[in-house]
């Protein structure tokens, strides 16, 4: 296997100077040699050189998936569901695969939800009875030479304490994901950097934007939520930061395998009363549709979904009437 070939040189070197640093002064000027030696090898060059290609097809048909009459993701062949370990030893390659089908699929999605659910995909403002949110996308990579041009991302306009304070977020955040994606990616050719949507840098950000902007500014006196995962913590933050205008015009909250915590988000206890009032929370549970499921959180109700929802990301829905 590729990693291990790289694995095993490393580890030759690092015994042999375990042994020299036991010996006298000429073993510790071979060891002092060694080390010199290991100064000068780029992991990330000798990670790069063991992978193959981060090349993948750009059509389901390409990686020889298809959807079933059920809907699920199955190899054409063998019917099998999506095996993430299609090269074992190589977990950064399959990562990128991985990524490259997802992809795919999310334009499958959107392709459905404008053919089969009649939906259209506009820019917002949209100005229809029902917006669907966008909290995954908070920022745009390009390449690093382009980064000089000032985009509409500039946030000058902003107050200096805000601007400091987001800036200091989105630094920490960029660390980590820089970490990661090195991990992930050794070969990435091309360096590029974060550009950060003006006040949509998180997904709570994004769900406060569109509240300021769209959901408050329309004429519904009735709105309805319906918020999955992340987005469930993204709505408890929106009724921290708006709570007497969440209050106003949200009639009821639909949540689906949602992990917001009241505690953690330090919800007072006006906004815990209002949700158990008018919110429900459908969590993956092998009991039948609706019934009722512990919690030990002081919120609102948990009921069944009556299946596993299988979708990790953030979603957040709003259905609006006057």
């Amino acid at each position: 296997m590729y990693i291990y070939f790289s694995a095993l040189i490393l580890l030759t070197v690092w015994v042999r100077m375990a042994q020299l640093q036991q010996g006298g002064p000429d073993e510790k000027e071979k060891t002092t040699a060694l080390k010199d030696l290991l100064s000068r090898i780029d992991l990330d060059e000798l990670m790069k050189k063991d992978e193959p290609p981060l090349e993948f097809p750009d059509t389901l048909e390409g990686f020889e998936y298809g959807f079933n009459e059920k809907g699920q993701l199955r190899h054409v062949k063998t019917g099998e569901p999506f095996v993430f370990n299609y090269r074992e030893d190589l977990h950064r390659w399959n990562q990128k695969r991985y990524e490259a089908l997802g992809e795919i699929i999310t334009k499958y999605v959107y392709g459905l939800l404008e053919k089969e659910c009649h939906l259209k995909k506009v820019t917002l403002p949209e100005g229809y009875g029902v917006i669907v949110l966008n909290p995954n996308e908070n920022y745009i990579e390009v390449e690093k030479t382009k980064a000089q041009v000032q985009l509409s991302s500039d946030s000058s306009d902003e107050p200096a304490e805000k601007r400091e304070r987001k800036d200091k977020i989105q630094k920490e955040t960029k660390k980590r994901r820089d970490f990661y994606e090195k991990y992930r990616n050794p070969q990435k050719e091309k360096e590029t950097v974060q550009m950060y949507i003006r006040d949509n840098g998180s997904p709570e950000e994004h769900a406060i934007y569109v509240w300021d902007h769209f959901i408050s500014q329309s004429a519904a006196e009735n709105v309805f939520f319906v918020a999955h995962s992340y987005g469930g913590l993204a709505f408890v933050e929106l009724m921290i930061q708006r709570e007497a205008e969440v209050k106003n015009k949200v009639t009821a909250v639909a949540l689906t395998d949602s992990v917001h915590n009241v505690w953690h988000q330090e919800a007072g206890k006006t906004i815990r009363e209002w949700m158990r009032e008018n919110c429900c929370n459908w969590v993956s549970s092998s009991e039948p549709l609706d019934t009722s499921v512990e919690s030990m959180l002081p919120d609102c109700p948990r009921v069944s979904a009556g299946m596993c929802f299988h979708l990790y990301q953030v979603y957040i829905c709003v259905c609006a009437h006057e």
